[in-house]
């Protein structure tokens, strides 16, 4: 063969092995790619004094309701408000939420249950907010999974909240790390669906 014949076809692989440097490249550093959108989709801060944690309805695995439990163990807030629709067995999701909270250490007391009928985070929210007007609430601790604090903070601030300040604590969703969500099934779930969410969410198709 031709020298230059040699050459020519020498250059034909280059663009594939390019992409393929890229692609290496890409697998080696995935974590510093995919980690932030899981992280961004968390925009809690550390929990501060307020009137009352309102615990969001959703939190199948418990820690929503034990994180509430502990912010009212430490002195944050004097109560916790559980959102609870009629999920399971026509029975408000509270209704089970408080004694699994009991069955961890943390007494009866610490929980206040609101039934309602949400089916979304908007609907829970429009739901929420009378009640929490109804009982003079100035500032309010919204707890949720940490997959869930930016979208439940979009909905929130949409709302007319007549004064009512609102800051976001977020539990620590225990099947995952959220900095590591892409290495499991749970975290894969949770991360995408979420983002599916946000994005429809802003185009008025609330879930």
């Amino acid at each position: 063969m031709k020298p230059a014949r040699r050459l020519r076809r020498g250059f034909a692989f280059l663009p594939i092995l390019l992409i393929l440097a890229v692609l290496a490249i890409l697998w080696w550093q995935r974590h510093l790619i995919l980690a932030p959108a899981g992280t961004l989709l968390d925009v809690g801060e550390p929990p501060q004094k307020a009137d009352v944690a309102l615990v969001l309805a959703g939190g199948w695995k418990g820690e929503r309701v034990l994180y509430a439990g502990e912010l009212v163990r430490q002195g944050y807030v004097p109560y916790a408000l559980l959102s609870g629709p009629s999920f399971f067995y026509e029975q408000p999701e509270c209704s089970y939420s408080i004694p699994y909270a009991e069955k961890h250490g943390f007494p009866v007391a610490y929980f206040q249950c609101a039934p309602n009928n949400a089916r979304s985070t908007g609907e829970e929210a429009a739901a929420m907010l009378p009640e929490l007007q109804r009982r003079g609430v100035r500032k309010v601790l919204i707890v949720s999974v940490r997959t869930h604090t930016r979208r439940a903070r979009a909905i929130y601030s949409r709302l007319p909240h007549d004064g009512i300040e609102f800051l976001y604590a977020s539990a620590e969703d225990p099947s995952f790390r959220l900095r590591e969500w892409y290495k499991t099934r749970e975290g894969k779930k949770a991360v995408l669906l979420e983002w599916l969410k946000l994005i429809t969410s802003t185009l008025g198709v609330d879930r």
